[in-house]
């Protein structure tokens, strides 16, 4: 799951959680359970209520199932381990909760033909895809890409707050925020590939500053 709350202190919400995260352990429960239930509660939220406009309801379900995220996390700590596995897990549970999350408000939008809106929630899911793809495939590749000016959480907590201003009748609030989302995952996007560009062409620079063929990618 996200680390929506690395916003938030760790410290005191750990003071919290790392007890239950802790009997979690003792009835044998598994980090990466937890992890996959977590994304459970997130389509739960997303698909069972905000499809049908229910956006305060999966506000609350999903944010409660964020709370996995720091939970797992908690209980690796607690036995010591570091699984690879584990962390493509996570990231792949991300993917699968992003598109959940937008995709639902999406349909909704769709399904009162409220064009506009549901084409800014699709805008938001492919390019919250594309910031996170960007920066994987550059880690990949031997680059780093930890710039841009909003990254998951950020885009989690705009939709959260987004959710909100619907609730409380706030004219096109929802909206609003997802195209500002949209538009600063766009910037977000040209950050990384920039940033990846300049490290490639300092590492290999080509007639034009673009890295060697034996380097690119050939999808």
């Amino acid at each position: 799951m996200a680390k929506i709350f690395s916003v938030v202190s760790r410290a005191a919400v750990a003071r919290v959680l790392d007890p239950v995260a802790a009997a979690l352990l003792r009835a044998g429960v598994t980090p990466n359970a937890v992890t996959v239930a977590g994304t459970v509660g997130v389509l739960v939220g997303a698909l069972g209520f905000a499809t049908r406009g229910h956006l305060i309801t999966a506000l609350v379900i999903i944010t409660l199932s964020c709370f996995t995220d720091l939970i797992d996390g908690s209980m690796a700590r607690q036995r010591g381990i570091t699984n690879k596995f584990g962390a493509l897990l996570d990231s792949s549970m991300d993917r699968v909760a992003d598109g959940a999350i937008f995709g639902a408000v999406a349909w909704y939008y769709a399904s009162i033909h409220e064009l506009r809106p549901a084409a800014a929630a699709l805008l938001c899911l492919l390019t919250g895809q594309v910031v996170s793809y960007v920066k994987a495939r550059a880690e990949g590749l031997g680059f780093t890409a930890n710039v841009g000016l909003i990254e998951r959480p950020e885009r989690l907590i705009g939709i959260g707050i987004g959710g909100l201003l619907w609730g409380f009748g706030v004219p096109y609030g929802l909206e609003i925020v997802m195209w500002l989302l949209a538009a600063l995952s766009i910037v977000t996007i040209g950050q990384r590939l920039a940033t990846v560009y300049g490290q490639a062409r300092a590492a290999d620079p080509g007639p034009d500053g673009a890295p060697s063929a034996a380097k690119s990618d050939a999808r």
